[in-house]
């Protein structure tokens, strides 16, 4: 491959909560996606950019696909199925040593449709053992004929570059498609959303996550400051009360956690103002939806 230069792009699918934006984090040598242990984490779909000697990885990392139960989780999935049709190559995660499920099935039928050459990647090699590990490639390679199949751990970095190496070679001769410096298509904004969102995660529990999402009021960059207003929207008054917490102790904790990770990020002194709302059914209406960047691309 030396001389040649290769570029496209490449979706990340898989069910949810299997490593996805781990692997891409892992991928781009910086954090561009946030990470939890829950499921769902990941709302939008993401562009990063791999830059490798022998050419560019354009990557989506995309929701989980899951079967949806309000407006939003439909959205979600939407992204994720039409990303997988939109792309040179796709590389379908999932967890060992788990077998197939209906879930990972219906990942095939969408990954059959597409057309797409499929590299499957099997996340979580470090906490199985291998005489587990087999068993379950040899579930997979029944479902679907993939282009490679890569044993990886995203959290440890195992067999991370060899997954980089594979998809470079299975896309298309080109040129680079964006400058070396470009990182993500995604604003500030979201960035910045996205960092609140993922200290809400990381403290608390049950529905809440699922039922909690942040709008950005307003970003406003001043000579020695950035002020940011957000808004955390929640369905319920019980919840307000949850993430607000005892003498308004849970906010601050994660305004302050927030605001740190967000200086790093901007690179800059940040002032962080949270106020947590409550609208029911949020995860229904269109427009707080479109807020969020997740517009009904079918309805544009």
């Amino acid at each position: 491959m030396s001389g040649v230069s290769r570029s496209g792009f490449v979706t990340v699918v898989g069910r949810p909560n299997v490593g996805k934006s781990t692997l891409v984090n892992r991928l781009v040598g910086q954090k561009v996606a946030i990470v939890s242990d829950k499921p769902q984490t990941t709302r939008n779909r993401i562009l990063a950019v791999v830059n490798k000697p022998g050419g560019q990885i354009v990557l989506f990392d995309t929701p989980g696909i899951h079967k949806p139960v309000h407006r939003m989780n439909e959205r979600m999935v939407e992204t994720a199925v039409r990303s997988a049709g939109q792309v040179d190559v796709v590389l379908w995660l999932v967890e060992a040593p788990e077998a197939p499920g209906p879930g990972d099935r219906y990942v095939r039928d969408v990954l059959q449709r597409s057309g797409r050459p499929v590299i499957l990647g099997i996340n979580k090699i470090d906490l199985v053992s291998k005489p587990r590990l087999l068993p379950a490639i040899d579930a997979y390679r029944t479902l679907l004929d993939f282009a490679e199949i890569i044993p990886l751990s995203a959290r440890t970095g195992e067999n991370v570059e060899l997954v980089a190496e594979r998809l470079l070679a299975h896309l298309p001769e080109g040129d680079r498609l964006y400058p070396e410096d470009f990182l993500t298509d995604q604003p500030e904004r979201f960035f910045v959303a996205e960092m609140i969102r993922e200290r809400i995660l990381h403290h608390t529990r049950d529905e809440i996550p699922y039922s909690t999402g942040v709008v950005i009021e307003s970003f406003k960059e001043e000579p020695e400051l950035v002020r940011i207003q957000a808004a955390i929207l929640v369905e319920r008054e019980s919840h307000k009360g949850i993430l607000i917490g005892r003498g308004g102790s849970m906010l601050k904790t994660v305004g302050t956690e927030a605001r740190r990770e967000i200086e790093a990020f901007l690179g800059a002194k940040v002032f962080l103002g949270l106020f947590v709302k409550v609208r029911e059914h949020w995860r229904e209406d269109p427009a707080v939806l479109g807020e969020m960047g997740l517009a009904d691309k079918g309805r544009e």
